[in-house]
C-alpha cells in the first residue's frame, strides 16, 4: 500500500485532466464525415441522397455501416445493400448514431496501451452498449439506440489513462483487483478525476449532446446526472451486467456482480426480463462486434 500512497502524491502533481483532453485531440478527433453528417441530418433541406453521398465518400465506413445494418444488431428481414437503403430502413438519426459508433471505434483504437488488449476493451464496450439499448427499450426510454453509443464509449477515458499513465494505472488495477467500482474510486482518490469524467470531457470535445456526455460521465454515480439520470442508471446497470460475463468483463475475466442495487430504473423489470435481455444480447454480440471492429 506504501507504493500506492507514494504514487498518489506523484500523480496529483503530474496528471492534469485538461492536458489529457488536449493531448488526446490529436489521437482521436471526430472525422469530417461525422461533422458533415450531423449538419446534414439537422438541416430541413437535406435529402437522403445527400446524406448517402457524404457517407459514401469513406469506403471503409460504408462497408462497416452495411455490415452492421445486416447484422443481428438490427435483425432486419431484407438485406440492406446501399447506404440509401440503410437510411430508409433505420432512419437519419439512427444512421448518425451508427456512423458515430463506427468512427469512434476507429479513432479511439488509435490510442495504444500496454495494460489491456484492445479486443478485451471493445468486447466490454460493445457488450455494455447492447445491454444498455436492450434495457432502454424495456423501460420505454425514447431513442434507445443512443444508449448503445453511450455504452460503446463509456470507458474511452480508461484508454487515455492507460496510454499516458500506464504505471499509475497498473498500480490502481492491482489495487482494484478486477472490481470496476473500486477502480473508479481509486482513480478519483489518486488523480482527482476518473475515467468516466474524462470520457465525458472527450465527448464534449466531439461536440456530442449534453445528455450523452452526462450519461457517460456519471455512469458510476447516476444521481449527479441532472440531464440524464435514467440513462446513466441504465448504463451503470449494463456495465455491471457485462462484467458478469467472460465475453463482456472489462478485464476479460468475468465475475459475480450483485445487481440488487442495480439502480431504480430496473425495478420495473421482472426477473424474466433480465434473462431475456441477457439472451438477446448474447445472440447479437459476436456479429455486432465483428461488424464494428
Amino acid at each position: 500500500m506504501v507504493g500506492i500512497d507514494q504514487q498518489v502524491v506523484k500523480t496529483r502533481e503530474t496528471i492534469s485532466y485538461d492536458s489529457l483532453i488536449d493531448d488526446v485531440g490529436g489521437l482521436a478527433s471526430p472525422p469530417d464525415v461525422c461533422v458533415r453528417l450531423f449538419e446534414l441530418i439537422h438541416s430541413p433541406k437535406s435529402s437522403a441522397a445527400q446524406i448517402a453521398d457524404i457517407v459514401s465518400l469513406d469506403p471503409s465506413l460504408t462497408v462497416k455501416l452495411l455490415r452492421v445494418a445486416n447484422s443481428a444488431y438490427y435483425q432486419l428481414r431484407a438485406k440492406v445493400d446501399t447506404v440509401t437503403r440503410a437510411i430508409a430502413v433505420i432512419g437519419n438519426s439512427e444512421l448518425y448514431n451508427l456512423v458515430l459508433s463506427i468512427s469512434a471505434v476507429k479513432s479511439f483504437s488509435n490510442i495504444p496501451n500496454e495494460l489491456v488488449s484492445m479486443d478485451t476493451f471493445w468486447r466490454h464496450s460493445v457488450y455494455t452498449g447492447l445491454l444498455s439499448r436492450s434495457i432502454a427499450k424495456r423501460v420505454n426510454v425514447l431513442h434507445p439506440e443512443r444508449l448503445f453509443v453511450a455504452g460503446l464509449l463509456h470507458d474511452i477515458g480508461s484508454l487515455v489513462l492507460y496510454h499516458y499513465h500506464p504505471q499509475t494505472m497498473r498500480e490502481l488495477l492491482l489495487l482494484a483487483n478486477e472490481d470496476e467500482e473500486l477502480m473508479y474510486h481509486a482513480e478519483q482518490d489518486t488523480l482527482g478525476f476518473n475515467h468516466a469524467s474524462l470520457a465525458g470531457g472527450l465527448l464534449a470535445e466531439w461536440q456530442l449532446p449534453d445528455t450523452l456526455q452526462q450519461t457517460v460521465a456519471w455512469h458510476h454515480e447516476p444521481m449527479f446526472a441532472s440531464l440524464a439520470y435514467t440513462e446513466a442508471c441504465i448504463l451503470k446497470t449494463a456495465s455491471q451486467m457485462a462484467n458478469e460475463t467472460e465475453d463482456g468483463h472489462f478485464l476479460g475475466t468475468g465475475s459475480t456482480v450483485d445487481l440488487e442495487d442495480a439502480m431504480p430504473v430496473c425495478e420495473g423489470l421482472q426477473d424474466v426480463d433480465i434473462e431475456l435481455i441477457r439472451e438477446e444480447v448474447a445472440e447479437q454480440f459476436e456479429s455486432t462486434l465483428q461488424s464494428l471492429l
